[in-house]
């Protein structure tokens, strides 16, 4: 896969032998999905006539400044390539073209012919490269969200350091992230964490400074030695992870020691486990640690707000059953009044004769079981006031 060497590589050999020539014929490949934002004669029309004035790169990107915008812009992909007929470019796995194709490669998706007859073609065997029209490339994405060129714009050591502190991610994810350092794909990751002796999984906030600047070293070191010899594999050190890493495992080994495969920043990574060692889960307990007590804070104060919810909704419940049970207590009033005020029946009334139409206390109906104590009652006082008249009788026809 075409990373920062190979793209720089590709960015030299056309500064190399197009630059400050005029483009004579172009031909684009009908291909909507390679060929992004633009028709394939629009892009034709914008480079035939105009002059390369410079090749340039940032990351894994490159684009060709011609005396007029727009400007042609190639990103590379799973499989990308530039060729120059004639010309020893570097030439990787994938990269699709080889010594027996025909030329222009039947993968070619920008052909350009220069008006000294120099040809160079860009090829997508895979389909994953992008080739856009761009007034300033700088400007949109995906260049405009790259972080700073591992080759041009290296990060200084303590702003490595600071910026590798604050990272919560595996060390690996942390380097395939185009926005934090442009230009690290796979195999380079894979090589610089090797010579680092880090694992890939280790969580990137929990390295020490000594971790960090040995590793901003190997960054250095790595990138510098493939770009120097133009991408060619063949002169990479021998010691390197990268000649090993396409092999199975049980059959990759690297000055004797044995390669494993695991999953790191969701690509498949080399390591070899006897020196590149997880810290007992330290580092991740630390950084989960760190996320613990942030996100812990973060609980509390939901919690409080939490609380303070639940005792609002519990005020709210409280209240609204207070006013049911106050709504209850109105109807039931309201029912006794109603009672009351209606006219009462026959039976009613005989139940209020025979009982002295007295209520309890409670107000509710007339108490029974009564009667018959107040009609005794009733006939005792009869008898009394007969018995006084009869007396009264008396007394006036003695005194006459």
């Amino acid at each position: 896969m075409p990373e920062l060497p190979e793209v720089e590589a590709a960015r030299r050999a056309i500064q190399e032998h197009c630059a400050g020539k005029k483009v004579r014929r172009c031909v684009v490949a009908d291909d909507s999905k390679v060929i992004d934002g633009v028709s394939p004669s629009e892009l034709e029309s914008a480079l035939v006539g105009r002059t390369i004035i410079a090749a340039l790169r940032k990351g894994k990107n490159l684009w060709l400044s011609l005396d007029t915008p727009p400007f042609p812009s190639f990103q590379f992909g799973m499989s990308g390539a530039i060729y120059i007929k004639g010309v020893a470019v570097t030439k990787y796995k994938r990269s699709a073209v080889s010594e027996k194709d025909e030329w222009p490669s039947k993968f070619t998706k920008v052909f350009v012919e220069l008006e000294d007859g120099i040809e160079f073609a860009f090829t997508d065997k895979r389909r994953f490269a992008r080739v856009r029209l761009l007034q300033d490339p700088t400007l949109v994405p995906p260049i405009s969200e790259l972080g700073p060129d591992a080759l041009l714009e290296p990060l200084e050591i303590d702003e490595f350091v600071d910026a590798l502190s604050k990272k919560r991610l595996a060390i690996k994810a942390v380097l395939l992230d185009q926005s934090f350092i442009s230009g690290i794909g796979n195999w380079i990751a894979d090589e610089v964490l090797y010579q680092a002796r880090l694992h890939p999984l280790q969580i990137a906030s929990s390295l020490s400074r000594e971790n960090c600047e040995t590793l901003h070293q190997c960054i250095n070191e790595v990138i510098h030695k493939a770009v120097d010899v133009g991408a060619d594999s063949n002169q990479y050190s021998k010691n390197w992870i990268f000649h090993y890493r396409e092999k199975k495992a049980g059959e990759a080994f690297v000055d004797g020691k044995p390669i494993e495969f695991i999953t790191a920043g969701g690509r498949t990574s080399a390591i070899v486990p006897e020196l590149q060692k997880l810290t007992e889960s330290k580092p991740e307990k630390k950084a989960q640690s760190s996320r613990s007590r942030k996100q812990k804070l973060g609980d509390e104060d939901n919690e409080g707000l939490d609380v303070e919810e639940k005792g609002k909704k519990g005020k709210r419940q409280t209240t609204k059953k207070g006013q049911n049970t106050k709504t209850g207590t109105k109807k039931q009033q309201k029912k006794a009044d109603e009672e009351q005020e209606r006219p009462k029946t026959r039976k009613e009334k005989k139940v209020d004769d025979i009982g002295g139409g007295q209520a309890s206390k409670d107000g509710q109906k007339p108490v029974k079981g009564r009667g018959k104590q107040q009609k005794r009652t009733a006939m005792e006082a009869t008898k009394k006031r007969s018995s006084n008249q009869v007396d009264s009788q008396q007394k006036k026809k003695a005194r006459k």
